[in-house]
């Protein structure tokens, strides 16, 4: 009877700590999306939600959190994010807590338990839905396989406050391979991209302002007069942008009364969807505050510096530790108001300091791979020229770190960097390589800005063929394909040869 109850405690406590280590990986990976702006949301509503939690007086803090590293000595760093120092004061606090709820687990099964009501990991905030809450809310509503909800995902992140996709698929294509470490073709992305243009409002993910009315006059009942508007579009759209319906009524054998009714409705549509929520963000303007400063000094060296913000330095609360402290051990006497109370704090308590150490997981993570881009990137840093970005993918920087790929992503993902070439999404540092035939490996940044000038260059009354930008190209060091000239310049904005004159 000894040794089963011996055995049934042994399998509960490491339950409890296998439950443990899960949560905090999912907090963990919770906390590494959010950009700091968010995170310091998260924080505060989490302190008004777990009276455990309270800010670190400034006596009581010893790390202030903004240590810079010079880039020279990222090789000597082989640590990994998650292999942080841990208190031998918070091991120990952490044992009493749980020898605390496991002298209780077996005295009441009728005793409540307590637990968080942010613990699956939802933002918990409370202002007005978002034109990108709207979108992701009807995303999940949508039957999409897990790869297409990846890209839809990125889509979505893609759109302007107007609603509009601006992006070409092959843009979003080669931005999720070197971005998201996904491989995806066109034609799949087309297939999401026609899924969320089904979202409300109609017109949202439109790439060009026919196909955003277009797509919103088919939202319409069958009619004749949807007919006529669906024809104003389609035959005579550079009419209807000139305003000019007087060509439109004779062509379409419209009555005045038909055409001002045809008229009416046409204005009724809207070019910006997107303007129909309560914008992008809450404040309807998408404010960039920097995760990290980057500075590069006079002698060529780059450090860099977290940005903590408004971030509060967190600390558990001490009349918390004294209830489960003071009662250790006297569980057998106590009455069932006092072990309800010693559960409820052991419960807030945990919850505490699994946020606390899932930021300081945050913390090194950001730390590995900013130190890790700065070192791939050095050049750029100095001379703030695009065409120093060296290749660079998610995989380069998991390998430099040590760090899984997924956690990389979600470390870059969102977050921005102040630095002397001004504030970059971390995304900018990213570049995919293109490797010729020969098998030398090229930066698609040099290819692009050296085909920006072959353009900016060439006789605009004889503009040159996309074949002869790859002859040029394969004579200065580029050998590319037509096929991959043709896909760089579309991705540039520059227009074929015949509309460049």
């Amino acid at each position: 009877m000894v040794q089963g109850q011996v055995q049934i405690n042994k399998q509960q406590q490491e339950q409890k700590l296998t439950n443990s280590v899960s949560q905090l990986q999912l907090l963990q990976a919770k906390l590494s999306e959010l950009p700091l702006t968010q995170l310091v949301d998260y924080i505060r509503t989490e302190m008004d939600d777990n009276p455990a939690l309270e800010m670190m007086l400034p006596d009581d803090h010893v790390d202030n959190h903004e240590d810079s590293y010079d880039n020279n000595d990222i090789d000597n760093d082989n640590g990994n994010a998650e292999d942080f120092e841990t208190e031998s004061e918070r091991e120990e606090r952490q044992s009493q807590l749980n020898d605390a709820l496991n002298s209780l687990a077996q005295d009441d099964d009728e005793l409540p338990v307590y637990t968080s009501q942010n613990q699956s990991g939802d933002m918990p905030y409370e202002q007005g839905e978002t034109f990108y809450d709207s979108l992701t809310m009807q995303m999940m509503e949508t039957e999409l396989s897990p790869k297409e909800r990846q890209i839809m995902e990125y889509i979505i992140g893609s759109l302007d406050s107007d609603g509009w996709l601006r992006k070409s698929t092959i843009a979003i294509a080669d931005e999720l391979t070197v971005f998201n470490d996904i491989d995806v073709n066109q034609r799949e992305i087309e297939t999401v991209l026609k899924k969320l243009q089904d979202f409300d409002p109609a017109g949202i993910g439109a790439r060009s302002l026919k196909e955003c009315l277009m797509l919103q006059i088919k939202r319409r009942d069958e009619s004749l007069l949807k007919e006529q508007m669906i024809k104003v579009v389609d035959e005579y759209f550079n009419d209807f942008t000139k305003n000019n319906w007087k060509k439109i009524q004779s062509s379409l054998k419209l009555n005045d009364d038909d055409t001002a009714r045809l008229r009416h409705e046409m204005v009724r549509l809207n070019p910006k969807p997107g303007t129909m929520t309560g914008g992008w963000t809450d404040n309807d303007v998408r404010q960039i505050t920097p995760d990290v400063y980057i500075d590069t000094h006079d002698d060529g060296s780059v450090t860099f510096a977290l940005n903590n913000g408004d971030m509060p330095n967190l600390t558990i609360t001490p009349s918390f530790l004294d209830i489960v402290r003071q009662n250790q051990g006297n569980s057998g006497n106590m009455s069932r108001q006092m072990r309800e109370a010693l559960i409820y704090a052991h419960n807030k308590v945990g919850l505490a300091q699994r946020l606390i150490d899932a930021i300081k997981i945050r913390r090194n993570t950001l730390t590995l791979v900013v130190k890790a881009i700065i070192h791939w990137q050095h050049d750029y840093f100095v001379d703030g020229d695009d065409s120093s970005i060296r290749p660079m993918k998610l995989k380069d920087i998991a390998e430099k770190t040590n760090l899984d790929i997924s956690t990389v992503s979600r470390a870059c993902n969102g977050k921005y960097a102040q630095t002397n070439w001004g504030i970059l999404p971390f995304r900018h540092f990213f570049c995919e390589s293109y490797v010729a035939e020969n098998g030398e490996e090229l930066s698609k940044n040099n290819i692009k800005k050296t085909l920006q000038e072959i353009v900016d260059k060439e006789d605009k009354n004889n503009p040159l063929s996309d074949d002869s930008i790859a002859n040029i190209l394969a004579d200065k060091g580029f050998p590319i394909a037509r096929r991959t000239v043709a896909k760089y310049r579309e991705q540039l904005g520059i227009p074929v040869a015949k509309m460049r004159r």
